[in-house]
């Protein structure tokens, strides 16, 4: 079984390829002619809120076949927590994958704030476990502990959650988190422990990753780099006595023929600030830093991007997030996904703006093609690409 998530904006849509610069939906941008949410009438409000927004995605990728969606966390979000306890009520065995950084949250309230949710929702709350890639957006959270130490910390603070999840006493005399007697009431104890997507590419990640991560969470990079991460993460798990899975984070364009698809991309471009090629970084992202090493420079147009066939690197140039994603036809992008699954890939989190259209559009013409057949060739793929 290969569970395949979607992404809910949790502040407001993202920019398009056909309106790079617009966001219509959610009321973390201006109103402008076009806008869903907030929307006008007689030149008031409408009434239609973002969090009504966010409910039509949830309810549409759950129609389309989706298991769950991934909430994001970023300094101009809502709380994705706060967001997964509204949009509970809007769906029935949706999941709600959270991302947070354990270095801002109490570890025992972590567990007890989760467990209410996993009480609440039937079990359908899932951790994305981010650690930060520095920067402004980690000293935004008055975060100034070194990149290493981060995931340290990360470490113990799941140490220290899960240890508390139960009825007996738990201590933890740890470097960042000292923990006395704690522990959960039996009706919140009983509740499953969340899931962890666990995201980073540095050995300090890995290590921790190999700890923790019941699925090890990356986004997409050339299939040929995969092979090699996926075995480190293994080999960190093995030390553990356990056996990780993998899952990808995908951005996706997708179209009833490959040329309609770079037709989407090549009417982006002029619109796309062309000194984001320099690739600065402002972070200490390890993940980041291996993206920007699979670009070949000159850069002259979208498809000098395009790294192996279907996957281009300028996804970041349209909006922020994951450098990498998949471009073609319905077919092609879902020969590609059944490749990664034959790689070992064993979840997707997959993402496309607008959010609502593009979950019905996904998850009606890519996903019933892709057939997660694990012994699918890539012989194909690679050798186009060698």
């Amino acid at each position: 079984m290969v569970d395949v998530y979607w992404r809910i904006g949790t502040h407001g849509d993202q920019p398009s390829v056909r309106r790079p610069h617009a966001q219509t939906r959610g009321d973390w941008a201006p109103h402008e002619p076009g806008s869903i949410t907030p929307g006008r009438r007689g030149g008031r409000d409408d009434g239609y809120t973002y969090v009504d927004h966010m409910a039509d995605v949830a309810k549409a990728a759950e129609s389309a076949g989706f298991v769950g969606g991934l909430l994001p966390s970023f300094p101009f979000t809502d709380d994705p927590f706060t967001t997964a306890a509204l949009l509970a009520r809007e769906t029935r065995t949706f999941r709600f994958m959270v991302a947070y950084q354990p270095g801002f949250l109490d570890p025992v309230h972590a567990a007890r704030l989760s467990a209410s949710l996993q009480r609440a929702t039937g079990g359908r709350l899932t951790y994305n476990v981010i650690t930060g890639g520095g920067g402004p957006q980690q000293t935004w959270w008055g975060d100034t502990v070194a990149h290493d130490d981060r995931y340290a910390r990360t470490a113990e603070f799941l140490d220290a959650l899960k240890g508390a999840w139960g009825t007996e006493p738990y201590d933890l005399d740890g470097r960042f988190f000292d923990v006395r007697g704690a522990h959960l009431p039996s009706e919140l104890a009983a509740q499953p422990v969340p899931e962890v997507y666990f995201s980073g590419s540095s050995p300090a990640a890995i290590e921790t990753a190999g700890k923790h991560a019941d699925y090890y969470l990356s986004w997409l990079e050339p299939f040929s780099a995969l092979p090699d991460k996926f075995r480190q993460v293994r080999e960190e798990s093995a030390a553990y006595g356990r056996t990780p899975r993998f899952a990808l984070r995908v951005e996706i364009l997708a179209r009833p023929t490959e040329e309609e698809a770079w037709a989407e991309i090549e009417r982006a471009w002029p619109a796309i600030d062309t000194s984001k090629l320099s690739f600065d970084a402002t972070g200490d992202s390890v993940g980041a830093a291996r993206a920007r090493g699979f670009i070949k420079q000159p850069v002259t147009g979208p498809r000098d991007l395009e790294v192996e066939p279907n996957v281009w690197a300028g996804f970041h140039l349209l909006r922020g997030g994951p450098v990498f994603g998949l471009v073609g036809s319905y077919d092609q992008v879902a020969q590609r996904l059944d490749e990664l699954v034959a790689l070992g890939t064993d979840a997707f989190i997959l993402a496309a703006v607008p959010h609502l259209e593009e979950a019905y559009r996904i998850g009606s013409e890519v996903l019933p093609r892709v057939t997660f057949d694990r012994t699918n060739s890539l012989t194909s793929t690679l050798r186009s690409a060698s």
